[in-house]
């Protein structure tokens, strides 16, 4: 079960399972439903490990860094630690949360030749629609995994077979998402120093603002990277940094009770006034106002 940690970090969420000590928990949102509160469940919460959503009935809308994300049956969700979700409204529909921390994977170290090193968790887009069949047996496997739980067996038992039947569901996603890749027409080379643009805004947003930094460690000039950025999303590269040091910005508002000058440094920013500007700017809000408004 997670549980929330203290009042510092008021929604941020820490892994702890309850009962055995197992490194996974794999069970339904009407089970949820039975051990939490409907506000608590509607509430947006920030974790700091893996969830997988697995929608099989009803067509719930989920709550991704703040943004919506409609679903159906066969809707599949991969959040990472660090991102802010909710469940949204919890009546009306079902499906699984399978939580558990990134060490619960094979490393590279672990691995053999014939087992992906983490199965590309983090190449998986962060909302799947799975085909029936794929669907069908991700169904299967979760059911399976959240009986095994339960088996009377030595906990290192379970533990080990509930890490491979994990990796048996992300193995099974993965052949599922390579597939509908490779259906794709191939990426342009500008798509592809968007992707690694957007690697890099990823690693170096607190520390990197400029444009021209990003150029520089791609070896393209700031005219070509600022093109493949409008190809690929819309946006021009500076307005894809801003982004994302204002969603992290908006996680940490919203998701702890650090000081705004405090955040402010975390995001890059030595005055906090600058912050403030950058962020009225960007969200037409206060750091304070968004705050206040992110909490009810």
């Amino acid at each position: 079960m997670v549980r929330p940690t203290p009042r510092t970090e008021a929604t941020t969420f820490a892994y702890r399972p309850q009962g055995r000590a197992l490194d996974i928990e794999v069970f339904r949102v009407s089970d949820l439903r039975q051990r939490t509160s409907a506000k608590e469940i509607r509430a947006p919460h920030r974790y700091d490990f893996y969830m997988l959503v697995c929608v099989t009935q009803g067509n719930p809308t989920q709550w991704v860094d703040f943004q919506p994300v409609p679903c159906g049956a066969g809707s599949l969700l991969v959040l990472r630690p660090g991102q802010v979700h909710g469940l949204g409204d919890s009546q009306g529909w079902d499906g699984w949360l399978v939580l558990f921390r990134s060490e619960f994977l094979p490393s590279d170290a672990q691995t053999s030749a014939d087992l992906r090193p983490v199965l590309g968790l983090d190449q998986f887009p962060e909302h799947m629609v799975l085909a029936k069949d794929d669907f069908d047996a991700t169904d299967e496997l979760l059911a399976r995994m959240c009986k095994d739980a339960m088996r009377i067996a030595p906990p290192q038992d379970i533990h080990a077979l509930l890490r491979y039947q994990l990796c048996t569901v992300l193995l099974r996603l993965c052949i599922a998402h390579d597939h509908r890749i490779a259906a794709e027409p191939p990426h342009s080379q500008g798509l592809q120093r968007f992707v690694r643009f957007r690697k890099l805004v990823e690693q170096n947003f607190m520390r990197w603002h400029q444009v021209g930094r990003y150029a520089d460690a791609l070896g393209c000039t700031e005219k070509s990277l600022t093109r493949a950025a409008r190809e690929a999303s819309g946006q021009n590269a500076k307005a894809v940094i801003a982004a994302r040091i204002t969603l992290e910005a908006k996680r940490l508002l919203a998701h702890t009770d650090r000081p705004i000058y405090l955040i402010a440094a975390a995001v890059g920013f030595a005055e906090p006034t600058n912050f403030a500007k950058f962020f009225r700017r960007e969200t037409g809000l206060t750091p304070a106002g968004f705050r206040a408004g992110s909490r009810g």
